[in-house]
């Protein structure tokens, strides 16, 4: 009873935890200068310099920061999609 247990925790909770440390590791190692990245803290930014453990990114014109490389969470693939212009009326939010 306690083998199965034991088998059941390791297919529904440590295999796949195992495999998105991997993955995110992959991911933080393959970094090249002008991706486009999130960091952990939710900061968006572009690679503009890379080293062994610390990279700089780009938060805004003229704006670089140091980070170690595993602060990065993600980095953004696809295009963003192009906005509609708001209706006559509507205001934004922010």
């Amino acid at each position: 009873m306690i083998v199965a247990l034991f088998v059941l925790l390791w297919l529904l909770v440590l295999r796949p935890q195992r495999r998105r440390q991997t993955e995110q590791l992959r991911m933080q190692d393959t970094l090249q200068l002008g991706n486009e990245v999130i960091t952990a803290g939710g900061i968006r930014g572009y690679v503009r310099q890379l080293d062994e453990e610390v990279l700089k990114v780009e938060i805004a014109p003229d704006v670089v920061v140091r980070l170690d490389r595993r602060a990065v969470a993600a980095v953004v693939r696809d295009e963003p999609e192009e906005l509609e212009p708001l209706a006559q009326g509507e205001r934004s939010e922010s």
